[in-house]
């Protein structure tokens, strides 16, 4: 019996000891992204929220001001310029990525012969440097010799001024995102069309359904949880929409391309405003919160509604 009870003692430790080991093992592998998250992400956040309420100027102590920040902002005609063009540029954005992906997506899905390498020609795009779509987007829409222009003529259609006029120049900016991001809409839908049974298309077709109600009530339905992930991503990059923005018109002309993101930049470093820049950034954040919650919140009824 003395034998007995250290064998089952060291049994148990053995026992225990992978459990032990695994879990350190697994926060060992969390732990890089988590210093990571810590250091490059939530701090700034905090930091950012702080600084919202200061006056600062980049050198010297920070002021505490308050809310005047946020006040400023209602009186201040470039933000409510920048908040205007960005929220029509999300509203005509991300209906077209949803439409124009899922029609790439819904025709790359057909057995056709070269479909892959469609696939990936669609998808080359979104893998270009912001900076190098900005570069190429601005000689296509060149008023005088631009490529976009020149089929225009060719069709009998006037050149468009599409990054010197106002009353334009937005639209221009809308057309290189949608060529520069479309892609990756196509890619979601195909994933979502994909995992639609082939099963239930033969079954509603043996009952005499057409192509559109095959649209209609099978793949709509089955693809509302794709539609509604690549509806809240669109918003959230179009609501951040900087890059292009600045490559192709920095703002111009006048304020007619002017978005949050970029007012941030330009009050934060070219005007010396770090308080005033990082209580536009709150702004921003909040409206995104707020509508990512609105959609979940409207996608958790519509999923209630189907199944009553």
């Amino acid at each position: 019996m003395g034998r007995v009870l250290p064998r089952a003692r060291a049994d148990t430790q053995t026992r225990t000891a992978p459990r032990f080991s695994y879990k350190t093992t697994a926060y060992l592998f969390v732990l890089p992204y988590l210093i990571f998250f810590l250091a490059f992400r939530l701090g700034p956040a905090l930091v950012g929220l702080g600084m919202a309420f200061t006056n600062w100027r980049i050198v010297g102590q920070p002021d505490w001001v308050g809310f005047s920040n946020f006040e400023a902002m209602t009186r201040d005609t470039r933000f409510l310029d920048a908040l205007r063009n960005t929220a029509v540029f999300t509203v005509l954005t991300v209906p077209l990525l949803i439409i124009v992906g899922l029609a790439l997506a819904i025709f790359m899905n057909q057995p056709r012969r070269g479909r892959t390498i469609g696939r990936v020609a669609v998808f080359i795009p979104y893998v270009l440097m912001s900076t190098v779509v900005g570069v190429l987007w601005t000689w296509m829409l060149e008023r005088d010799f631009g490529l976009v222009n020149s089929y225009l003529k060719y069709l009998g259609i006037a050149p468009v001024p599409w990054l010197l006029n106002e009353n334009v120049a937005l639209y221009g900016i809308i057309l290189t995102t949608i060529w520069w991001t479309v892609g990756y809409s196509m890619v979601l839908f195909l994933a979502g069309l994909q995992d639609i049974p082939e099963e239930l298309y033969e079954a509603a077709r043996i009952d005499g359904a057409s192509p559109w109600a095959l649209f209609r009530f099978v793949t709509i339905p089955l693809l509302s949880p794709t539609i509604f992930l690549v509806a809240l991503l669109s918003i959230i990059n179009s609501f951040q929409v900087f890059d292009q923005a600045y490559v192709m018109t920095s703002g111009g002309p006048g304020t007619s391309t002017l978005t949050l993101v970029q007012y941030v930049y330009t009050a934060a470093f070219q005007f010396s405003r770090m308080g005033y820049g990082a209580a536009i950034a709150v702004v921003l954040f909040v409206i995104l919160i707020a509508i990512a919650l609105i959609q979940a919140r409207s996608y958790r009824r519509g999923l209630t509604g189907t199944m009553q």
